[in-house]
């Protein structure tokens, strides 16, 4: 075991548990970068802490990586596969602490190198009377083929908890056939329990998860759900369903990345659910069930992993206590890649860890070495709810740049008064600028075969749309040019069959495309979650747009003519730039002699160059109502 002051937890970019603490943090090892090889089990023992020490938050962070696998087989981290983290207690109880699912990692997929990293970060604080002295902990891989790597730790910060857990109940776990001649019901019973003394709260968690496939898709992939039952009557339904898996922040991936599950999404955790059991208190004897949809599979291909406990609490240990739980932009934590590079506005999540309602917080934020600011939050928040925060927007953020910047936001107030645990109030990001981009560009849009699915917006710091291209026709060439005023914008892409511009899966949709280029150059901006159309529902790029250094002319004709490629050999495309499209485009050689001519209705049109000779060609185009000439040369070199 490691102790270490937890400002050392910012260094590593672990925004979930970077709170300046009253006390060191304990940092436990467990499996340290192991390869998962193997279908199953995979064991480590380690020494926890005593449990002479209270903490306010205890964490696994879990990394994923990859290694080269020997012999080189056909798949090596390739597929999507349950990833279970269990701790193995004394007593023979064998408890869940987390679930993922990896994603279709291949090394040609631009997020995922040979190289790369990824963060899953589990709050097991609830576990913590379990996570003391010498323990198992177990990764359960269920997997087919290898490549994976894996390093397991945890981090226990040192506080007061928002409430005391008196005691926990198992409940079920396993993975159980759905729709078959034994319906899962038999196996996930109702369980007759007793409230400890001193409960004032108890809640059920339940994990759960669909695999498998019949005739129906099922469980992968068809929507179900269960229900929660308390003493015999429902208190609560549940789809067990994901259906933002084209929004996925692990993304694109090499595989059906897109595709919504049975409660989970390829490359993200299994979060779990929260039911309260109202009612249950000290000494209460009560019963806790659920029971899945009904269901007959045609062939008993289907069935779900399922894990469920019931936690027991005391009194809140504080009755004003909000906790700031994480910076989600400035960031550059992987998962929080859609919500960055941040051109301008904060993005917190707060949590209520107290007792009472939360109807205001005093917030103090800035780039480190700026300007503090200051903004009032109103609304409601009970206890244990989260919400996320946008806080307004800050010059230092927009002037940033390069990727060493760090932001720094704290709970100054809640309620009007202080706080009464300061040790959750602060936390520390790190992150990259976004991009600057100048006052007039040129964006150019192809929507593929389902033109009605994809649109583009710009949008200002206050949310008004700057402009916009929707309504498009499929495979057709639109170049807008957009001017704006120096601030904060968010080009926006959406896209309703979260299937992106271009996807493997689905070579029907055809390939779109869409560039921003300053005007009169032909090189187009990064788009950071472009990724050549493979993004799924969207994705946003936040830019800063700034006077230029050099003399920009934003006033200039709104029309103008490009060749690309130029120097050509076998094709080219003239592009019209601004408001002007339809006329007529001439090419001449050097004796005047019109060797190509075309009306033209799109900004974009390539002509084949191939039967002509090597020299120079003029370029003239005029508007059809005559009020625009353009000319350009084009250079044939083969």
């Amino acid at each position: 075991m490691k102790r270490l002051l937890t400002a050392f937890l910012l260094t590593l970019g672990i925004s979930y548990n970077s709170h300046a603490a009253n006390g060191d943090t304990t940092w436990v090892q467990a499996h340290s970068d192991i390869w998962l090889d193997h279908y199953g089990a995979h064991d480590t023992m380690i020494a926890f802490p005593d449990g002479n020490t209270s903490y306010r938050r205890v964490y696994m962070i879990w990394t994923l990586g990859k290694y080269q696998c020997p012999g080189s087989p056909q798949y090596c981290g390739d597929w999507d596969y349950t990833v279970n983290t269990y701790l193995l207690t004394k007593t023979g109880d064998t408890v869940e602490l987390g679930r993922y699912i990896t994603p279709y990692a291949n090394a040609g997929s631009p997020r995922t190198p040979w190289t790369w990293k990824q963060r899953y970060i589990f709050d097991v604080t609830d576990y913590y009377r379990l996570l003391k002295d010498s323990a198992t902990v177990r990764i359960n891989y269920s997997g087919y083929s290898w490549g994976f790597t894996a390093n397991v730790k945890f981090a226990f910060v040192e506080g007061t908890p928002a409430r005391n857990v008196l005691g926990i109940n198992r409940l079920w776990n396993g993975y159980f056939n759905y729709g078959g001649a034994t319906p899962i019901d038999n196996a996930v019973t109702q369980k007759s329990l007793t409230a400890p003394n001193n409960t004032q709260f108890a809640e059920m968690k339940f994990i759960v998860s669909g695999h498998g496939a019949d005739q129906n898709y099922c469980s992968e992939f068809c929507k179900k759900y269960y229900q929660v039952k308390l003493n015999g009557s429902q208190i609560d339904q549940k789809d067990m369903w994901r259906d933002n898996c084209g929004k996925n922040h692990m993304y694109p991936q090499s595989g059906t990345w897109i595709y919504n599950r049975g409660n989970w999404c390829p490359g993200d955790i299994v979060f779990h659910n929260t039911h309260k059991l109202n009612g249950v208190t000290s000494g209460s004897n009560f019963d806790v069930d659920v029971d899945f949809e009904p269901y007959t599979s045609p062939n008993g291909g289907a069935g779900f992993g399922v894990y469920g406990a019931v936690f027991y609490y005391g009194a809140y240990n504080h009755a004003k206590d909000a906790s700031l739980e994480d910076i989600i932009a400035p960031s550059n934590h992987e998962t929080h890649f859609r919500e960055n590079p941040c051109g301008g506005k904060p993005i917190i999540e707060v949590m209520n860890t107290g007792a009472d309602a939360i109807t205001s917080m005093k917030i103090e934020y800035g780039v480190d070495g700026g300007a503090k600011y200051t903004h009032t939050w109103t609304g409601s928040l009970a206890s244990m709810e989260k919400t996320k925060i946008t806080l307004p927007e800050i010059i230092e953020i927009r002037q940033a740049t390069g990727s060493s910047n760090s932001f720094t936001a704290k709970i100054l107030e809640v309620n009007g008064g202080a706080d009464a645990e300061a040790t959750n109030n602060q936390l520390k990001s790190y992150f990259s600028a976004a991009p600057k981009w100048p006052m007039a560009v040129r964006i150019q849009f192809k929507a593929n075969n389902i033109p009605n699915e994809t649109r583009w917006k710009i949008v200002d710091g206050l949310g008004n749309t700057v402009a916009q291209r929707v309504g498009a026709a499929a495979n057709v060439t639109y170049t807008d040019t957009v001017a704006f005023g120096p601030g904060s914008y968010k080009f926006i892409v959406e896209d309703d069959g979260c299937d992106g511009l271009s996807w493997w899966a689905n070579s029907a949709a055809g390939s779109g495309t869409i560039f921003v280029r300053a005007l009169g150059v032909l090189t187009s901006y990064p788009l950071s979650g472009y990724f050549g159309g493979d993004f799924g529902c969207g994705f946003t790029q936040e830019f800063t747009a700034y006077w230029s250094t050099g003399v920009e002319n934003v006033n200039a004709p709104t029309t103008g003519i490009e060749l690309y490629p130029n120097p050509a050999t076998n094709t080219t495309t003239i592009e019209l730039t601004g408001n002007k499209v339809d006329g007529n485009i001439v090419l001449t050689d050097m004796t005047g002699r019109v060797v190509w001519q075309q009306k033209v209705t799109t900004s974009a049109t390539t002509i084949n160059t191939s039967a002509f000779s090597n020299g120079v060609y003029n370029v003239s185009y005029q508007a059809a109502d005559g009020s625009t000439r353009l000319q350009t040369k084009l250079v044939i070199a083969k």
